[in-house]
């Protein structure tokens, strides 16, 4: 009885409301403000009604905000991590708690990660505990070259994740794409281009408002109003149409640059055709994901002003489409002028991107290798991400107005042995404990004198 009131008393919690945001300060500690800059040591961080009032030297506490000794701590902005597939699964060999893709739908681009993200995912927990505090969550391209609508989540310890719904489109192109089109990347780029054609002349036909314009009584709970086609009994739109009609107007935001596009490409070629499109699109609002080869194109990705986030453990190349791969990629792109975030190697674990960051502090030390300064490593995991995904100054950074999103860690961020010990999402504290943690606890003393004799090696 005593276990079963404890399950419906964490139940209870779960379901419950987001918690009052909290007014504290952070004193004595070394800061990182997360905008490319080097951590302030004696540094102080105030956080008052779920935002950031002020962060540096010199802030003084206003009176009645309740203070925390950061005396031999680091103080930063939570991570933000650029692709993930947090909280869309639980068991990735198991098919009904696995969300990331749907390679039976009738739908791609049409597909919305939002209400399938589940904010008590134990991976959600396990990356808070990492000081993970916000992320970009999207299913995976598979019966399409588009993946769907991506949201950008906090990984609060309650039922609202969603920051922002429908923020972000995913398209693969290169060899992942050329196996889905068709077996060729030619085939992907006549898919390619004639969906977003297909997509503007729809919005058009249809009369569909841009986003600014859309008056709310024409709202259907998402971001686009009824089209009468979408609620008529026609079945098809054509016999050469390669798209439903959710997909196509699902696509309609994307080609008008009001929903970014982020492209899954690697080669280098395959980066200077993707930017090629911009001058059939010119409103396209692009982001190259992966960009293996992107330190061959740097100055082309530069000028088109198209930021990348790029995988920040590739060093060798694992296909074709990467046979330049290199550790030296972004911060060879990063010298060229292009925005780069760091994305994890794996979208489900994006819990080791500070270590991936310190790596190219390291890197800057390798005689013929290009890395990062210490704040320059850190912002591709913090304020680029924020920017990339619309959050410019509001997440990632600790900035007057910025979210309280605060990590207080016991040491250096970019150390591979440094853990959070406080995180605070929106000024309320959060909860580290998850799975892990608890099988940790569970067997650190256990007593194995009462094993039997097989279990004592």
């Amino acid at each position: 009885m005593k276990k079963f009131a404890l399950l419906l008393a964490s139940a209870a919690a779960a379901l419950a409301g987001p918690l009052a945001a909290q007014d504290f300060a952070i004193t004595n500690a070394t800061v990182a403000t997360g905008d490319g800059s080097d951590p302030v040591e004696n540094a102080t961080v105030v956080v008052r009604g779920s935002k950031v009032v002020a962060a540096g030297t010199g802030v003084a506490v206003p009176a009645g905000v309740q203070t925390i000794d950061g005396a031999g701590s680091w103080v930063t902005p939570g991570l933000v991590a650029s692709v993930t597939s947090l909280g869309l699964w639980d068991v990735g060999a198991v098919s009904e708690s696995n969300d990331t893709s749907a390679g039976n739908s009738p739908f791609s681009a049409a597909l919305d990660a939002a209400p399938a993200i589940n904010p008590n995912s134990q991976h959600i927990l396990v990356h808070r505990a990492a000081g993970v505090t916000r992320a970009a969550s999207v299913t995976m391209p598979a019966s399409s070259i588009f993946g769907g609508q991506g949201s950008i989540i906090d990984l609060g310890a309650d039922m609202n994740p969603i920051t922002r719904a429908r923020a972000f489109q995913v398209v693969t192109l290169g060899e992942s794409g050329a196996r889905l089109a068709g077996g060729s990347r030619a085939s992907t780029h006549a898919l390619f281009r004639n969906a977003l054609r297909e997509a503007n002349q729809f919005g058009e036909d249809g009369q569909i408002p841009g986003v600014a314009s859309r008056p709310a009584e024409q709202s259907t709970g998402d971001d686009l109003p009824i089209d009468p086609r979408l609620a008529d009994n026609q079945t098809q739109r054509g016999d050469d149409s390669l798209l439903t009609r959710f997909d196509a107007a699902a696509l309609v935001p994307v080609v008008r640059g009001e929903q970014q596009l982020y492209v899954m490409v690697e080669r280098a070629s395959d980066i200077l055709a993707t930017l090629a499109l911009k001058r059939d699109f010119p409103r396209l609002d692009m982001v190259l994901v992966g960009a293996s080869e992107g330190w061959l194109v740097a100055r082309e990705i530069a000028a088109a002003n198209v930021p990348v986030i790029a995988d920040g453990l590739d060093d060798l190349p694992t296909n074709f489409e990467e046979l330049a791969s290199t550790q030296s990629n972004i911060g060879r792109m990063v010298k060229a002028g292009v925005r780069v975030a760091i994305n994890a190697a794996a979208m489900e674990n994006p819990r080791n991107l500070n270590q991936y960051a310190g790596n190219l502090v390291a890197l800057s030390r390798v005689p013929g290798a290009d890395g990062l300064s210490w704040g320059q490593a850190f912002a591709t995991i913090t304020s680029v991400p924020a920017q990339i995904s619309g959050l410019s100054g509001r997440a990632g950074m600790l900035t007057p107005g910025g979210m309280g999103d605060v990590v207080m860690w016991d040491g250096d961020p970019l150390e591979v042995g440094s853990m959070p010990t406080r995180v605070f999402i929106d000024g309320v504290e959060q909860p580290l404990e998850n799975h892990q943690s608890r099988l940790k606890d569970r067997y650190r003393d256990l007593d194995t004198s009462d094993l039997p004799k097989g279990y004592d090696w």
